[in-house]
């Protein structure tokens, strides 16, 4: 459903707008509700709320007396936000949330089939680093028949 990366600058009050070709396809999906939460590898995550919904109830499933799992339940369930784009189709990032994934000015909204992962610059310059580097070797298992 959502694929491809845009830049987009934050405005002053640390409104993201959405981009229109995904506007209308991000709000029906998310039936006029989007979640914005953090992921543990310091970019943000953004779903329609609906389809936010399994992921958040697997992740409260595991033990809280697990540390690595309690983790994850922290920066993912602690940080949701469930939010509305405003008239002009702006979505408040809360400062706590620009914080934790070191936003500026600039920042990469990244379509990952579901959802979007949203990147500092350098963040995003960084994976894109690491990916180049990762398909010099073997690739994962399920792409090694992959053809481009």
């Amino acid at each position: 459903m959502f694929e491809g990366a845009a830049a987009l600058n934050l405005d002053a009050k640390g409104r993201l707008a959405i981009p229109a070709r995904h506007r209308d396809v991000l709000l029906a999906a998310g039936e006029g509700s989007l979640v914005l939460t953090a992921h543990p590898h310091r970019c943000l995550l953004l779903y329609p709320a609906p389809a936010w919904q399994p992921i958040r109830d697997q992740i409260l499933k595991a033990s809280s007396l697990d540390p690595k799992a309690a983790a994850i339940k922290r920066v993912m369930v602690g940080n949701a936000r469930t939010e509305a784009p405003d008239s002009a189709g702006r979505l408040l990032v809360a400062p706590e949330l620009r914080a934790y994934a070191k936003f500026e000015k600039t920042v990469y909204l990244v379509g990952m089939g579901s959802h979007f992962e949203i990147w500092s610059e350098a963040g995003w310059q960084e994976q894109n680093d690491l990916a180049a580097e990762a398909l010099t070797g073997d690739l994962p298992a399920g792409l090694g028949d992959l053809v481009l």
